[in-house]
């Protein structure tokens, strides 16, 4: 069977659009180098006529540049009909690459989604609720580990109203010694009475007998 009928070929895969827009850009170089030739003549034959003299001559220079410029108009239009094609197929391929990015962008968004899921079932507020009490505590416990190591010693809890007046009344009457510039420590004591004197018995103020 095969023999009679042959073997069935596989259907060549459609062009792609960079294949389709490299031909179109291909035969539209083409064009362009069939017009710069053609410029070229049309520019030859302008130089002639200029240089020839009115009659058959000239009429026949005229008759080929005419010719040649009815096929520079069609080259033109070639060209122009390819460089449509051309911008249509870009805005096809934009298109195409835009939609690619879309996927592109919906594929990362659902993976990313999947992953944030999955770790927020790991993640339970409460226990976050109880680690933040947990850290309350042990700051206030660090805290008082602090005040305690730093209690100073021998220095009594409590002190009297009418002593810490008196410190106060003491710490005063030193300040304003030293400000009339003899230290406490060097100033004289307070008139005390003598203690020799005290206890003397008075002297005699009238006439005494032997």
């Amino acid at each position: 069977m095969k023999r009679v009928f042959g073997v069935k070929k596989d259907k060549e895969p459609p062009p792609s659009i960079q294949d389709a827009s490299d031909r179109i850009n291909k035969r539209g170089d083409n064009v362009e180098e069939k017009l710069k030739k053609l410029d070229a003549e049309l520019s030859r034959y302008k130089e002639q006529i200029k240089k020839t003299r009115p009659g058959p001559a000239q009429e026949a220079i005229k008759a080929r540049a005419m010719r040649v410029l009815k096929q520079k108009r069609m080259y033109e239009g070639q060209r122009d009909m390819l460089y449509s094609q051309t911008f249509n197929l870009d805005q096809v391929a934009f298109a195409s690459e835009g939609l690619k990015d879309a996927q592109q962008t919906m594929s990362a968004l659902k993976s990313a989604n999947k992953e944030l899921k999955g770790m927020m079932k790991t993640v339970n507020i409460q226990d976050i609720d109880n680690l933040q009490d947990e850290m309350m505590d042990m700051m206030d416990v660090s805290n008082e580990i602090q005040e305690t190591l730093g209690r100073s010693y021998n220095v009594p809890d409590y002190i009297d109203e009418e002593e810490l007046m008196g410190e106060l009344d003491a710490l005063e009457a030193d300040m304003g010694s030293e400000a009339d510039g003899i230290p406490s420590y060097l100033q004289p004591d307070k008139e005390e009475p003598d203690v020799d004197t005290e206890f003397l018995p008075a002297a005699p103020t009238g006439n005494t007998t032997a």
